[in-house]
């Protein structure tokens, strides 16, 4: 991707010196692979150099994460800030990075940073905060979860050029303690924080999600409207469950979701007629599940199913809304190979892979499945993890793995009640210490169904 020199942007507000508060601004949208989100990230960089333009004090640097590099694994932000540095840390004062659906006001934006010094270390957002220990977060901060906070990303963040340039040359020269990415803003703001020898997040009262006065930033949905829902029988579900879990989690799935599917088939190690079961002949491990959701990804290819464009394949206890499901996907073009779910990452900044977590549901284009089977990659053993052989395979054949934060692969608990206050979620997942089906009818049972095709 093409590098925009930087320009300077001057400051807006009236009360300081145009000619001596002067400092350069990195927006980053924190842009996607996906033809769609690439399309959306590129709409909202227009909507930022229009304001610039308006504004006639100079063009800020927009950049769109997914153009960075040809690295993957940049959504994760850290393998990036190396980059970020050596490119454009020379001369900006400021990095902001946003969601591709976050607003930006660019006036209001100038004037919120320079209330800061740009000289020292500030990492700048929306606070949000754990009410309990959760598993997302390794149980961080179980004695006083609320007492660590990180930014809701759809506020957008920032940091200071000055933080930037340091936490880069750790990037260069240190390990991280976790191989795996698991919840974006919370490990950053963790990496940052450095057990209390970096700084923590200060809260930006304009940095907001819902309108108000002297907002930087809004934000709106992560369910877009992009036209009437898909018709039910153009998403193939599969299950996956063993003979234990017939007797309590499968009534879960028929008593909340299962309605809502044009096509499910249930997937078990024995045939049990009263659900009906289907045997793959796979035995069931009690770790991953590799070999049964290749033989699901061969079935769904096969005559043996009905034709369906998408294939969603579950645990036996997710919770999901097939409606909000089928809304989303009229997003994306189902003659492109798409991955799409709640997207982890494994050794990124070692330059490793993504992939889609698979308690939350993986919903996979049937010309991806076509890509992945007719590559050759396969499991190197029936009881490999399933997601995340999915997901160096894909990473390895070009295939983008499409975030949506609306699929959970923990339980409503685990995840920050702000978070999920202005969420639509799509799914959640495991049973453990909760009421299920309540859960299904609170988070995900919409009271006012839309029309279904």
């Amino acid at each position: 991707a093409l590098i925009p020199m930087p320009f300077i942007v001057e400051c807006v507000n009236s009360n300081l010196d145009p000619n001596t508060d002067i400092f350069i601004v990195v927006l980053v949208i924190q842009s996607q692979r996906n033809s769609y989100h690439a399309r959306r990230g590129v709409q909202r960089k227009v909507e930022i150099l229009q304001q610039a333009a308006e504004l006639g004090k100079g063009v800020p640097i927009v950049l769109l994460l997914h153009e960075l590099s040809a690295y993957a694994g940049d959504w994760s932000i850290l393998p990036a800030l190396p980059h970020l540095s050596a490119s454009y840390g020379p001369s900006a004062s400021w990095f902001f990075f946003i969601e591709e659906e976050t607003r930006v006001s660019l006036a209001a934006l100038l004037q919120v940073l320079h209330r800061y010094r740009v000289h020292e270390e500030w990492f700048l957002g929306k606070r949000i905060h754990d009410n309990e220990a959760s598993i997302i977060h390794h149980y961080a901060f179980s004695e006083d979860p609320p007492s660590f906070g990180y930014p809701d990303p759809a506020a957008g963040w920032a940091l200071s050029a000055t933080l930037l340039h340091r936490l880069a040359e750790r990037i260069r020269h240190e390990h991280l303690k976790s191989d795996f990415t698991i919840d974006l803003s919370h490990e950053i703001a963790l990496y940052i924080w450095e057990e209390g020898n970096g700084p923590a997040l200060t809260a930006v009262p304009e940095f907001c999600t819902e309108p108000g006065d002297n907002c930087v930033t809004t934000f709106k949905t992560y369910l877009p409207n992009c036209g009437a829902p898909l018709p039910k029988e153009d998403v193939f579900v599969a299950v996956k469950t063993c003979q234990k879990f017939h007797s309590d989690r499968v009534p879960v799935v028929k008593a909340t979701w299962e309605k809502d599917a044009g096509y499910v088939e249930y997937y078990s190690d024995v045939t049990d007629a009263s659900i009906p079961t289907i045997s793959l002949g796979v035995a069931n491990t009690e770790r991953g599940h590799c070999g049964k959701t290749f033989g699901i990804l061969h079935r769904f290819l096969s005559d043996a199913v009905p034709k369906a464009d998408w294939l969603l394949i579950v645990d036996d206890d997710t919770l999901i809304s097939l409606p909000r499901l089928r809304r989303l996907l009229r997003c994306y073009d189902p003659k492109e190979a798409v991955t799409l779910g709640e997207r982890y990452g494994y050794n990124l900044v070692q330059n490793g892979y993504s992939y889609t977590t698979g308690g939350g549901g993986m919903v996979l284009s049937k010309v991806a499945v076509s890509k992945l089977l007719s590559s050759g990659c396969r499991c190197y053993s029936d009881d490999a993890p399933d997601d995340m052989v999915l997901g160096r395979c894909f990473t390895s054949l070009g295939v983008p793995i499409t975030h949506n934060p609306l699929f959970h692969q923990a339980r409503p608990d685990d995840y920050s009640e702000t978070l999920l206050s202005m969420q639509q979620a799509i799914s959640f997942h495991k049973h453990w210490n909760i009421d299920p089906v309540a859960v299904y009818k609170h988070w995900l049972q919409d009271t006012h169904p839309r029309d279904e095709l």
